[in-house]
C-alpha cells in the first residue's frame, strides 16, 4: 500500500512538474533585439543647466528627458513638456520657451516643439502657435501653423512666420492684426493684403470734372 501512495506521489509530482514547466514556457517573452525603440537615458523631474563653449546658456526643466542616440537622427524628446529658459553672458534671463512636447536632434542642433508654444523675449515679443522649429545653427525659428505675434507696437496673425532665434526680424504672410501708422514699413509679404490697400486709397481719391471754362 505504501509503496502505491509512493508510486502515486510521484506521478502527481511529475504531472505537476511537467504543467508548470509547460506554462513558464509559454510565458517566456522574446528578448529585445532592436536597439532603436530602447532609449540610453530616461530622467524624471529634470531641472537642469546646459552650457555651450563653457558658457551657461539655457535652464531645461521638465517632467521626463529621454535620450535616444539608436534613433536615426538620434534625438532627446520630451514628451511630458518643456520649458525651455535661456541666459546671457551674466546670467540674466533674456527669454522662455515652452511648449507640450518637444524633439531635439542633437547632430542637426534643431528643435521641434508642438502643442501650446509660448515664447517671451526679453523685448517684450510674445508668441503663440501650435508648432515651432529652431535651427540653432542658422540662428532661425519658424513655423508652418496660425501663429500669433505681439509686441509693445503691433499684433499679428499668420499661417506662417519666420524669425532670427532673438525675434527682432520676422516675417509672417497671410497676415491681419492691428498696426501703428509708422508700422507699414515692416516686411510682411500678403499680396491681397497690398492690393486692397491700393484699392482703398484710389477709391479715396477724389474726381475731378471739368467746367469747360
Amino acid at each position: 500500500m505504501l509503496s502505491r501512495i509512493f508510486c502515486g506521489c510521484l506521478f502527481v509530482a511529475s504531472f505537476l512538474t511537467v504543467i508548470s514547466c509547460s506554462e513558464e514556457h509559454e510565458h517566456i517573452a522574446p528578448a529585445v533585439h532592436d536597439r532603436d525603440s530602447v532609449p540610453v537615458m530616461v530622467s524624471y523631474g529634470v531641472n537642469t543647466l546646459i552650457s555651450d563653449s563653457g558658457i551657461i546658456k539655457y535652464r531645461i526643466v521638465t517632467e521626463r528627458w529621454e535620450v535616444n542616440d539608436k534613433k536615426k537622427p538620434s534625438r532627446w524628446v520630451f514628451d511630458k513638456g518643456i520649458l525651455l529658459t535661456q541666459f546671457d553672458q551674466t546670467l540674466h534671463i533674456q527669454s522662455y520657451i515652452q511648449c507640450d512636447t518637444a524633439f531635439y536632434f542633437d547632430k542637426q542642433r534643431l528643435w521641434e516643439l508642438h502643442g501650446r508654444v509660448r515664447i517671451l523675449t526679453k523685448q517684450g515679443v510674445n508668441f503663440r502657435s501650435e508648432q515651432l522649429f529652431w535651427d540653432e545653427n542658422k540662428h532661425e525659428i519658424w513655423s508652418r501653423r496660425y501663429s500669433y505675434l505681439k509686441t509693445p507696437e503691433r499684433q499679428l496673425e499668420g499661417k506662417y512666420f519666420k524669425s532670427d532665434e532673438k525675434m527682432t526680424k520676422y516675417v509672417v504672410t497671410n497676415t491681419k492684426g492691428a498696426f501703428e501708422r509708422s508700422d507699414f514699413g515692416m516686411e510682411t509679404t500678403n499680396p491681397r493684403d497690398s492690393m486692397r490697400q491700393a484699392q482703398q486709397q484710389k477709391q479715396a481719391e477724389p474726381i475731378r470734372i471739368s467746367s469747360g471754362v
